[in-house]
């Protein structure tokens, strides 16, 4: 015999909720309903007793219900059957709302000489390149010259980086690609994982391209096929319809969070013309060259009085050892 079947029952769709609650709490206690105003439990009556009890915060119920009722919710979505996958079966994933909001304002009077592409069809093409960070070394090989940096380093649109936190610039070298140091100033540095900022990029400023990146960070840059420079995509990818999206793409673990290459599918604008880029990020770029203009002035002030303990981020070169060739005395 077939199992039944409701009437709602659709092989074509899969219905997912995006409700925030279920009822319970991490602990596995009720959840209690509160009121937004006044903080205090709203109290409904107990069928059976009659008495008032607290009333349980259940929107994934109440989701369920509506889907009984042939009625809809702003949580509830039906997502094609072939679009759904057990390698991303996590409701939020399947919330378009922020995808949906990118593209209605795209098309407002803000965003005339813009077309759109995702962070992935930007780097197929040679518009952006996108790479990972170098490495991790063991915590006892933090003890020389390169700094190191950390997702926690990543703060408030800077690279800060802790003096204290170094490996040696052999160890260094074995990470980077060829050997050598391989970032650019001003590139756009954010967190892969582990940390409450992912979608958060900060810029590398002059003087601290000769750092260790920790492998859970993401490096952007402009591609050759770019008409536009890296104030361009800190303007964009600090926009707020932009930001929104990785609220769906990244996904809760049990102690950590994950972003995989979901953030591939990350949507930014972008301009028709390169003189369009230029205007609406001139005051990043003001921004960010005067930051680096009075860093590399202090920094020469420092360097010729030569008095001061004062750490200048990223501004000190590290000493790079000579590598001497040692041969073997000539035979007689």
């Amino acid at each position: 015999m077939a199992p039944h079947k409701p009437w709602w029952f659709s092989d074509d769709t899969v219905m997912v909720s995006t409700a925030p609650t279920c009822g319970l709490t991490k602990g596995g206690r009720l959840l209690p309903m509160v009121e937004r105003e006044t903080g205090s439990r709203i109290q409904i009556k107990d069928p059976e007793t009659g008495e008032l009890v607290d009333a349980v915060n259940d929107q994934l119920l109440s989701d369920m219900k509506m889907l009984a009722k042939g009625r809809n919710t702003d949580t509830m979505r039906f997502i094609p059957s072939e679009a759904v996958s057990l390698g991303t079966a996590v409701p939020l994933y399947y919330d378009r709302r922020f995808d949906e909001a990118f593209s209605e304002a795209m098309q407002g009077e803000k965003f005339k000489g813009f077309s759109s592409a995702t962070l992935g069809e930007l780097e197929k093409t040679g518009v952006i390149e996108i790479r990972g960070g170098h490495g991790s070394p063991a915590a006892d090989q933090r003890v020389g010259e390169v700094p190191y940096i950390k997702v926690s380093d990543l703060r408030a649109g800077l690279v800060n980086i802790n003096p204290t936190n170094r490996v040696p610039y052999q160890v260094a070298r074995k990470f980077w690609k060829r050997g050598k140091p391989d970032l650019q100033a001003f590139d756009l540095l954010c967190p892969e994982r582990t940390s409450k900022n992912i979608g958060d990029f900060c810029v590398l400023m002059p003087g601290q391209e000769k750092v260790l990146l920790t492998k859970e960070i993401i490096v952007i840059r402009p591609g050759p096929a770019a008409n536009f420079d890296s104030f361009y995509l800190i303007w964009a990818l600090t926009l707020n319809i932009v930001r929104d999206q990785w609220k769906r793409v990244i996904f809760m673990q049990t102690n950590r969070e994950d972003v995989g290459k979901r953030y591939l599918e990350i949507s930014i604008p972008v301009p028709e013309e390169a003189q369009t880029g230029e205007n609406v990020s001139l005051p990043f770029k003001e921004y960010f060259k005067k930051i680096a203009d009075a860093r590399s002035q202090l920094s020469t002030y420092l360097d010729r009085a030569g008095d001061h303990h004062f750490f200048v981020s990223g501004t000190e070169e590290p000493a790079i050892p000579e590598i001497v060739s040692i041969h073997a005395p000539d035979e007689d």
